[in-house]
């Protein structure tokens, strides 16, 4: 395996050449005026339960202003509080608390603290019907854990930005389905914690030497840890609608991926000895199209900057082929860049399993490409951020849609500092400037089969919703910052259930 030296050495080389600050990006939109999207290797079927799912879920919160204008309206009847229940229930399925209803013709009602309310609800029921109103689709994605095994991998871990364009990004993106054998855990920037993922893959690892996955195809053969990191871009908007992390700089972003995911190769080689290091898959989204650049890594498993596959410019040239050319014409474009010449040259090419897999990932995304065509006009209408809440402690794996909610993912706010303050900075242009607070869930997992195990999960989340009140006190105080609290259990039957919190009418 190569060492951050060899990256050490290429990223000076490519700071010192003439070339752009980052690679070509795609051009704004995939596809040109007139130009039809029937793609051979697209699921149509997948796409249109997938545009369904979106659908439900953004008519779900978007109903949830419009039935607060409702109300608002109504505020100064006589049996207001009947009436607005009634509304409550009739729309949005749940009622409003009975507190902020009661003395409105009083003091008017807090419609920041009654919009939260109804984000952390309308968060809460996605979550509890995720199972029901995602089985459509959940089945039919293309890459399942019987194909990872078969490329050679009994766990994927992915660590995408945690910035809510990426937030569908394993169903939609990359169509793979998530279960207990894909990890995700994002963070700002896509710079994910290197001890913490030692541990995980040390846990994983040990499952598989006590035949934990001896069940999955190639278990014999043996089977790998696949570390993934997603890093972002724009190509329509550069320069502002990159990644807040790495302040839209795109070079940046990938090259600070690409060099964690050396340091977690490095980090296990040199505690568990030569040869131990997981594999690594570095891909930038572009989230205007949703298009991939996959790097390739080499003959020793590094990845580079400038070796990528476009699924874009895979879409475009191999529109109107049939299936089998298509997949021929991908795969002669995958080989060709594994051996290309100039900066994005690597040692040798990419083992069997792992050409599979980029392959697989490629012609998945194709799907996704159209789906943006096709139901987003060729790129989505709202280039950069669009988040209803703020989840902060462990995320929640139900909720799979782009610009859903922004992710800060931590076990104390100091040490998630820098998430936090990146989505605060988000929501102040969303919430802020129209005078809505900024509702953060405070959510945590725990286990049944551990004893205390939910009371210590209850504990951190107090810690972390009080740190977070404290951080941003002066919003807290002007009614500005809405925290709430839920846990889930991540082997029986509890799903995103709200802590009963004291403080609930005081603003936070």
């Amino acid at each position: 395996m190569n060492t951050l030296k060899r990256r050490a050495a290429m990223q000076t080389r490519s700071a010192s050449s003439a070339r752009r600050d980052t690679p070509p990006g795609n051009p704004a939109c995939v596809l040109g005026p007139g130009q039809d999207c029937r793609h051979a290797l697209v699921d149509d079927q997948a796409n249109q339960r997938l545009f369904a799912y979106e659908q439900g879920v953004r008519a779900r919160f978007a109903g949830i202003v419009d039935m607060l204008r409702g109300i608002s309206a109504l505020q100064h009847e006589s049996d207001f509080e009947h009436q607005a229940q009634r509304i409550a229930l009739q729309r949005l399925q749940w009622e409003l608390p009975s507190e902020l209803l009661r003395n409105a013709w009083v003091r008017g009602l807090d419609m920041r603290a009654l919009h939260a309310h109804c984000q952390f609800h309308a968060a809460r029921q996605c979550v509890r019907l995720a199972a029901q109103e995602q089985a459509p689709w959940r089945d039919a994605l293309p890459l399942q854990a019987s194909l990872l095994a078969e490329c050679g991998f009994h766990t994927v871990d992915i660590s995408p930005c945690a910035d809510g364009r990426l937030q569908g990004v394993v169903p939609y993106v990359l169509r793979m389905a998530q279960d207990e054998h894909v990890l995700v855990k994002a963070y700002a920037g896509a710079m994910f914690d290197v001890e913490a993922d030692m541990a995980d893959w040390a846990q994983r690892e040990l499952e598989r030497l006590n035949g934990g996955f001896d069940h999955l195809p190639g278990a014999r053969q043996g089977l790998r840890y696949l570390k993934i990191a997603i890093y972002h871009f724009s190509s329509a908007d550069s320069t502002r609608q990159g990644c807040a992390f790495h302040a839209s700089n795109d070079r940046q972003a990938v090259e600070s991926a690409a060099a964690r995911l050396d340091e977690l190769r490095v980090a296990i080689e040199r505690s568990y000895g030569v040869g131990a290091a997981p594999d690594v898959l570095l891909i930038g989204l572009d989230t205007d199209l949703d298009a991939l650049r996959i790097h390739l890594p080499d003959g020793d498993g590094d990845v580079n900057a400038y070796r990528y596959v476009d699924t874009a410019e895979l879409y475009r040239d191999s529109l109107g082929l049939d299936a089998r050319e298509a997949r021929e014409r991908i795969a002669a474009r995958v080989d060709e860049l594994q051996h290309m010449d100039g900066w994005g040259q690597g040692y040798g090419t990419m083992h069997d399993g792992m050409r599979r897999l980029v392959l697989a990932l490629a012609e998945a995304n194709l799907s996704q490409i159209e789906y943006v065509i096709r139901h987003h006009a060729g790129r989505y209408a709202v280039l950069g951020h669009d988040e209803e809440f703020v989840c902060a402690g462990e995320t929640l794996p139900e909720l799979q849609l782009r610009n859903l909610f922004y992710f800060a993912h931590l076990d104390t706010v100091e040490e998630g500092a820098a998430d936090l303050d990146v989505g605060m900075r988000i929501f102040r242009g969303l919430n802020l400037r129209q005078g809505l607070s900024v509702p953060i869930l405070v959510h945590f997992t725990y286990s049944s089969r551990v004893p205390g195990s939910r009371e210590r999960a209850e504990l951190r989340a107090r810690r972390v919703r009080d740190a977070i009140v404290a951080r941003y006190q002066a919003l807290a105080e002007q009614g500005l910052l809405h925290c709430r609290m839920a846990l889930s259990d991540r082997q029986g039957q509890e799903c995103c259930e709200f802590l009963q919190d004291p403080d609930t009418g005081s603003g936070h």
